[in-house]
């Protein structure tokens, strides 16, 4: 199929490495200036203007989404031995806003190599898709797994679990899984979609902050990384909550009151 057919596999594949939780920064770096490169492989010049942007985002985000890796629940427990249901999604919270602050930290540290380089402004639109899709990326996953930890199931296959967790990302809650079933494409042509745009949207602009002046950016992308990631985190904890008590036909657990 040529290379165009090998982008999806490669850039799901980068974007996957993102997610996880104990990459050194200068890994991290390495992987998000992979990201911008395959970005601009695609012929991303237009990203200037806003729509461009958004609407490559979301076809990007309907493409790697399936490549997200979702750790099952016997996988979490044997990575995070003797942690209870709650300590257990504390920790994934905790470890995915730290895995978007780094984004947000090697961003602004791109960012400062490219305002010294020329042409600057060339690449600072293709950076901030990069970085807000491999925050979503991560926020993906952690959906995913806290899915995992409260024993509210996914869909069956990854293309409809893409389809659920996307959806998922897009309103800030747990998935829906009397959602009827449909290609990704397919869903993220209706409604879905557009939750999905102007949910990036406000993300694209909030990773604005990436492009302030050398590391000043990067501490504030961090912490609006990190701080959007645990918000997003506690929605959808006590979404689920909610709806492990609410499912028919599920074994009892023994889950706290959400506070």
């Amino acid at each position: 199929m040529g290379e165009r057919g090998d982008a999806p596999e490669e850039l799901g594949a980068t974007v996957a490495a993102l997610t996880a939780d104990d990459l050194a920064p200068k890994r991290r770096r390495q992987l998000l200036g992979r990201l911008v490169g395959q970005a601009r492989a695609r012929g991303l010049g237009d990203l200037f203007k806003p729509r461009a942007a958004v609407r490559w985002m979301v076809d990007t985000v309907a493409e790697i989404a399936p490549h997200v890796p979702i750790r099952d629940l016997a996988t979490l427990r044997r990575h995070f031995e003797g942690l209870d249901d709650e300590a257990l999604a504390e920790r994934l919270v905790r470890n995915a806003a730290r895995a978007t602050a780094g984004v947000g930290a090697a961003g602004g540290g791109v960012a400062a190599v490219e305002w010294a380089a020329t042409p600057t402004l060339l690449s600072a639109p293709v950076l901030l898709a990069a970085e807000t899709i491999a925050v979503v990326a991560v926020e993906l996953k952690l959906i995913g797994e806290l899915h995992e930890v409260y024993g509210v199931p996914l869909p069956e296959g990854r293309g409809q679990r893409a389809v659920a967790l996307v959806h998922g990302w897009a309103t800030q809650r747990g998935v829906n899984p009397m959602m009827p079933g449909a290609g990704i494409g397919a869903v993220l042509g209706t409604a879905a979609r557009r939750e999905l745009r102007d949910t990036l949207l406000r993300r694209f602009g909030r990773n604005l902050t990436t492009l302030g002046p050398f590391l000043t950016g990067a501490a504030v992308a961090s912490y609006l990384n990190r701080r959007a990631t645990r918000a997003l985190g506690d929605q959808v904890r006590d979404d689920l909550r909610r709806r492990r008590r609410a499912l028919p036909g599920l074994p009892p657990r023994s889950l706290p009151d959400a506070p």
